[in-house]
C-alpha cells in the first residue's frame, strides 16, 4: 500500500508518500510560505525534482498544489489518487487522552482541538491539515501520531512539577515531553542494530538539533525526558534557553523587558545562538571555536555540559544503561560534539572511539569501544517512516 504522510504547519506543508510494508519513500515535497505574498512549492523523486513559485493564500490552496503534483504527469509520484490507501499526520500534542499512535475519527478530532490551548503554535495547524485531507480524500483511514504520546508512560514522580496540585488538576499542567515518534523510531533501530530484546534492554536517546531531548527508555518504556510542559525547557538548544531559574524571569520583567519580549528571547535568541552571538548552526560556531572564538568555545561547552548532566542523571534512575544513541541534526552529523558529549563519561561505563566515531560520521553505526559497557550508536532518525509504520499497521 501507498501511504501520505502530512506535517501541516502554521505557514508549511510538508509530505512524503511511502510505499509499505517495504518502507520506501517514493518521493517528497514542501510548500512553503503559505499566507505569504509569494510562496513555493517543491517536489523531488528519483533525482527528479519539481519546483513553482506562486502566491498560496491557504492551506486549501496548499493542498490543492500538493495534489497537482502529487499526480504531474512527468514528475508526479502516483498516477490515480486510488493509489493512496491511508494518510498519517504529524500531531504534535495528544495531551493526557493519547499513548499511542490512532485513527482519527470525530472524538480524535475533538482532543486534537481541546489540546490546541497545550499547543497554540502547532495543534491549530495540524487539525487544518486533517480538516483539508478529509474534504479532498472523502472517507479515505487517516491517522494521528503524536508528538506526545511515547512519553505517556512516565510516572507521576517524573511528570509532576513542584506547585500547588490545583495546576495539573485544573490546567493540566505537567511535563508531556516532545519528540516521541523520533526517540520510538531511533530506539526500535538500535534494538534490531544490536539484536538485543526489548524486554531487557535499557537506553538512553538523545534528539540533537535546532530542538533537543533527551529520553530515558526502560524495556521501551519511556520513562524520563527533558522537554516539559513545552519544549523550552531541558537541553540548551539552537535558539532557546532549556533549563533555567523561573525568578529570572520575574528579575527581567522587573527591569522592563514585558512578556512576551521575554518568551521571544526564551525560545528564539537563546541557547548557542544567544550564548554565542555568532550563530545557532553547530558548524558556524565549530569554525568560529577554532578560530579562538571564546564565546563560541563557551558556547559549545555548555551544551555539551548540560547533555552529560541529562545522560548522568538518567543513568542514576536507570540503574542499568545498555545503549546510548546519538539523532537529529546534531546528534546524526555532530562528530566533534558527540566527543565533547562522551569525553567525561567514562566514569559511567560510556567508552567513545574517536576513529570509529569520525569513520562513522553521519551514517549509523557503533562508534564506542569494544570494552565499554555502555554501547554508543548514531541513528539518522526517519519520523516520517515511522508515522508511515503506525499509519499501516492501524489502517490494516
Amino acid at each position: 500500500m501507498k501511504i501520505l504522510i502530512i506535517n501541516c504547519g502554521s505557514s508549511s506543508l510538508k509530505y512524503e508518500l511511502y510505499k509499505m510494508p517495504e518502507r520506501v519513500s517514493c518521493g517528497k515535497g514542501q510548500v512553503e510560505r503559505i499566507g505569504q505574498k509569494m510562496g513555493k512549492i517543491t517536489q523531488e523523486h528519483a533525482g527528479k525534482s519539481l519546483e513553482l513559485c506562486l502566491a498560496v493564500p491557504d492551506h486549501k490552496e496548499a493542498f490543492k498544489l500538493m495534489m497537482t503534483a502529487l499526480l504531474d504527469p512527468e514528475q508526479g509520484l502516483i498516477s490515480d489518487l486510488s493509489e493512496i490507501q491511508g494518510i498519517g499526520h504529524r500531531v504534535v500534542h495528544g495531551g493526557e487522552q493519547y499513548s499511542s499512535s490512532v485513527v482519527i475519527d470525530d472524538d480524535v478530532i475533538k482532543a486534537i482541538s481541546d489540546n490546541c490551548e497545550l499547543a497554540p503554535l502547532h495543534n491549530p495547524a495540524n487539525l487544518t491539515g486533517i480538516m483539508e485531507a478529509r474534504e479532498l480524500f472523502g472517507s479515505l483511514p487517516q491517522v494521528a501520531v503524536f508528538d506526545t504520546a511515547f512519553h505517556q508512560t512516565l510516572s507521576p514522580s517524573a511528570y509532576l512539577y513542584g506547585i500547588p496540585r490545583e495546576f495539573y488538576d485544573k490546567y493540566r499542567i505537567r511535563r508531556y515531553g516532545f519528540h516521541g515518534t523520533s526517540h520510538r523510531y531511533v530506539h526500535g533501530i538500535a534494538l534490531e542494530m544490536t539484536k538485543r530484546a526489548e524486554c531487557n534492554t535499557n537506553m538512553i536517546t538523545c534528539h540533537l538539533g535546532n530542538g533537543a531531548s533527551i529520553t530515558a527508555i526502560q524495556a521501551g518504556n519511556s520513562i524520563d525526558t527533558s522537554m516539559g510542559f513545552t519544549p523550552l525547557e531541558g537541553l540548551m538548544m539552537g535558539t532557546r534557553s532549556g533549563d533555567l531559574d523561573p525568578s529570572i524571569i520575574f528579575y527581567l520583567e522587573e527591569r522592563g523587558y514585558d512578556f512576551h519580549e521575554i518568551q521571544n528571547i526564551l525560545n528564539k535568541k537563546s541557547g548557542l545562538l544567544g550564548l554565542s552571538g555568532i550563530s545557532s548552526d553547530l558548524r558556524d560556531l565549530e569554525a568560529a571555536a577554532d578560530e579562538g572564538d571564546q564565546h563560541a568555545i563557551e558556547a559549545l561547552d555548555t551544551y555539551a555540559y548540560r547533555i552529560r548532566r541529562y545522560i548522568g542523571a538518567y543513568v542514576a534512575n536507570l540503574i542499568k544503561v545498555d545503549m546510548i544513541v546519538f539523532t537529529g541534526g546534531i546528534g546524526q552529523y555532530g562528530v566533534k560534539m558527540r566527543e565533547r558529549i562522551c569525553e567525561r563519561l567514562e566514569n559511567l561505563g560510556i567508552h567513545i572511539n574517536r576513529d570509529l566515531n569520525r569513520s562513522t560520521g553521519a551514517k549509523a553505526g557503533i562508534i564506542s569501544q569494544a570494552y565499554s559497557p555502555i554501547t554508543i550508536l548514531v541513528i539518522p532518525t526517519n519520523e516520517e517512516l515511522q508515522i508511515a509504520i503506525d499509519t499501516a499497521e492501524l489502517i490494516s
